[in-house]
């Protein structure tokens, strides 16, 4: 029976004998719904499950869309004075968070310990420790990984079970793989190509910001370097369309058969697992002159605007949320990664895994996994950065240009917090 599927029989007899309780404390938090489906009900099933434990906890979830749209919303409720204390947001907006004064340190509030805190994976905590401090927990999370068609690889003359594991195995391979109505390789240049990019970039042997947060390296050789690679595989090895490649439609594109290999979020997994009508695999993204992938996803942040008696409430919806068990049924019904090892210790993900080795790719990859890029004025930074690799790829400017733009870009944003 599916974990959730478990999970409801049991809040729907719990709740039945706690209906007449009165919380006394509300929450309201606000969550991205953007990646790999309706998980709405997977969610409210999580929610309704604690509030069956806590019912003294009302919890309202707020289902905000994508990641930038969850950060505008619950930040424009905090500033029209409408309650919010807790949300899950980008693990990137962290160091804008933290400059504003919206979100307070773990540390800071009561119920937190550090054997809690130093229970997740450290890959994945990379984005919430700052200046000494951990501000987020991870618990929507997610690395890059290789999607193949192990059909189309078989009808290729290719072994399916030996996806590319370098840059020029991946272009030999895009090569026998592309033909007539089908390409090679798809890796999005829209919604996230930073972070397709940052990919890129530490197989290429460079990080693309400081661990400070406050120096970019775009216009780095190696970094021109891992653009330029990118944008060859359309003009120069013809494995990849010309142009941008939608990150919203990528998916179906891949389910379709319109591409041989596409590079997207763990968090699609189970999308895939569900919908593919052929034989698929996933692996861990090829290397350079390095593997790697950045970790990627979403951390629960509390807001500063709390009480204690909220505080304590939302520690308690956390780490009910990021429980091993609750992490374990949250990665098999979306295919993000559980965020501690304690969660691949459990008997269900031990059994899904089991079942089904490409749930462990993502875990796998933070061996070679890296923090998402983050500075001080992320999304400011992010956007020159984004449209920088959409200018190469369109061929409306080289990769030189555009990178040495958007890090000079970078150094004027980021000057005063040097």
């Amino acid at each position: 029976m599916n974990a959730f599927k478990k999970i409801g029989l049991a809040t729907a007899v719990t709740i039945g004998l706690t209906a007449s309780a009165a919380a006394e404390t509300e929450l309201t938090m606000y969550y991205p719904i953007a990646v790999g489906g309706p998980l709405t009900a997977v969610v409210d099933g999580i929610v309704e499950e604690f509030e069956s434990a806590n019912p003294d906890i009302k919890v309202n979830a707020i289902y905000s869309g994508n990641y930038d749209d969850t950060r505008v919303r619950a930040l424009s409720a905090l500033a029209s004075g409408e309650p919010a204390q807790l949300a899950v947001m980008f693990s990137i907006d962290a160091y804008d968070l933290i400059e504003q004064e919206l979100i307070v340190a773990f540390e800071d509030v009561e119920g937190t310990d550090d054997e809690w805190l130093n229970s997740f994976y450290p890959a994945l905590m990379a984005n919430s420790r700052i200046e000494g401090k951990t501000w987020g927990i991870p618990f929507q999370r997610s690395t890059i990984v290789a999607y193949y068609n192990k059909d189309m690889f078989r009808e290729a003359g290719l072994d399916p079970e030996s996806p590319p594991s370098t840059w020029d195995e991946l272009v030999d391979m895009g090569k026998k793989l592309t033909k007539e109505g089908t390409s090679g390789l798809m890796i999005p240049s829209t919604g996230y190509p930073y972070w397709m990019f940052q990919a890129l970039a530490i197989q290429n042997g460079k990080e693309l910001m400081s661990n400070d947060g406050l120096t970019t390296y775009f216009d780095d050789p190696e970094v021109v370097e891992a653009l330029e690679f990118w944008n060859s595989l359309s003009t120069e090895h013809g494995i990849m369309p010309t142009g941008t490649v939608e990150w919203g439609t990528l998916r179906q594109a891949f389910l379709e058969g319109q591409t041989a290999m596409m590079w997207h979020s763990t968090g699609n997994l189970t999308a895939v697992k569900n919908s593919a009508s052929f034989d698929f695999g996933v692996a861990e993204l090829p290397a350079n002159v390095r593997p790697g992938s950045p970790t990627g996803g979403g951390n629960f942040y509390i807001f500063q605007e709390t009480s204690e008696e909220e505080r304590a409430a939302a520690i308690k919806l956390i780490k009910f949320m990021t429980a091993p068990e609750q992490a374990a049924a949250w990665s098999i019904a979306t295919g993000y990664m559980g965020v501690s090892p304690a969660a691949y210790e459990t008997e269900a993900l031990k059994a899904y895994t089991s079942e089904f080795p490409p749930a462990l790719v993502a875990r796998n990859q933070l061996e070679n996994a890296v923090a998402e890029f983050s500075t001080f004025e992320t999304a400011r930074v992010r956007e020159g950065l984004n449209n920088a690799i959409q200018a190469a790829l369109t061929g409306s400017k080289s990769p030189a240009d555009a990178l040495a733009e958007a890090q000079a870009s970078a150094v004027r944003l980021l000057s005063d917090y040097q």
